[in-house]
């Protein structure tokens, strides 16, 4: 191919998007995802996933389930990882949504409101008490997004975390 390339198609989101969840095989797939998520939210070098330790956890362990978008092409514009967690005021178990990325040439063609939506639906399937995820402060964007959808903020939480040599120490007291 010469240096000169063609303007970028436009993707236009399926009448009915079409879904798929994760198998074995796509966890290559699955860390480009993980890897372009970083990039986008500035934290390349918090990357620590393999693609031997993804097998493990996804589908060894089967600790987080990974759903894809597909194109009108069948491609994969975008993927969303989610696992159980447990509300205790509610007595049942909910979803949470660990990441949403839509490759940058399907944005705004729906692609993240279908998985969204999508996983709604599993919740409700599932019998899950609520859907909910996290998002950074500075991304503004994605914030307006889930405002428009009806999502509410959590304002009066915050979220603390124990990693790496921290969490190894205190384990070890």
């Amino acid at each position: 191919m010469s240096k000169e390339t063609a303007a970028p198609r436009a993707h236009t989101a399926a009448p009915e998007p079409v879904f798929r969840f994760a198998a074995r095989e796509d966890t290559p797939l699955i860390l480009e995802f993980i890897r372009a998520l970083a990039d986008y939210e500035h934290m390349t070098d918090d990357v620590v996933a393999d693609v031997p330790t993804l097998e493990t956890w996804l589908f060894d362990r089967q600790k987080a389930e990974v759903l894809f978008v597909l194109d009108s092409d069948g491609r994969e514009a975008g993927f969303a990882l989610f696992f159980h967690n447990f509300s205790t005021f509610l007595g049942r178990a909910g979803i949470y949504l660990e990441d949403l990325f839509v490759k940058p040439e399907y944005r705004g063609c729906g692609y993240g409101k279908a998985l969204l939506k999508r996983l709604a639906e599993i919740t409700v399937e599932r019998g899950c008490g609520r859907l909910e995820w996290c998002c950074l402060d500075w991304n503004q964007p994605s914030i307006d997004f889930y405002l428009s959808l009806g999502a509410q903020p959590m304002d009066e939480w915050t979220t603390y975390r124990l990693t790496g040599k921290t969490l190894e120490e205190f384990a070890g007291e």
